[in-house]
């Protein structure tokens, strides 16, 4: 069975649950794939975000550093990045191929994510908590 159709049949919802209780927890919910996708986005987060904290807000994954840093969820089709309107306008030409509302930006889940964006958008929201 190939990826798509796989990653279909497995994934009916957005989330596993709003019960999720850690990043851990939330990220076992989802099919083999798509764990390997969410642990790289994290760990991605935290190596440029060290100091950040992990927890669960919203019913998805969060960062908090001096208050929310940036979010992440997946999705059928898509893993979604919240790094608040601030972290996604100062990157808007680099993010401008991906779709997106106000908030957020979607990465579709058939491709690699952009992990250098990422990780520039990351430190970017740091700077801006820390200040």
């Amino acid at each position: 069975m190939n990826y798509s159709v796989k990653h279909d049949i497995q994934m009916k919802n957005t989330i596993k649950s709003n019960s999720a209780k850690d990043i851990d927890d939330y990220i076992s919910g989802f099919p083999e794939e798509v764990q390997a996708i969410l642990q790289e986005l994290r760990q991605t987060i935290q190596k440029a975000a060290p100091n950040a904290e992990e927890a669960i807000k919203y019913g998805i994954p969060t960062f908090t550093l001096k208050g929310n840093l940036v979010h992440f969820a997946a999705y059928k089709k898509h893993i979604g990045f919240y790094p608040t309107p601030s972290g996604l306008e100062a990157y808007r030409e680099e993010l401008s191929g991906y779709k997106g509302a106000k908030g957020s930006v979607q990465f579709p889940i058939d491709q690699r994510l952009p992990l250098e964006l990422i990780s520039k958008i990351v430190k970017f929201r740091v700077n801006q908590n820390l200040k």
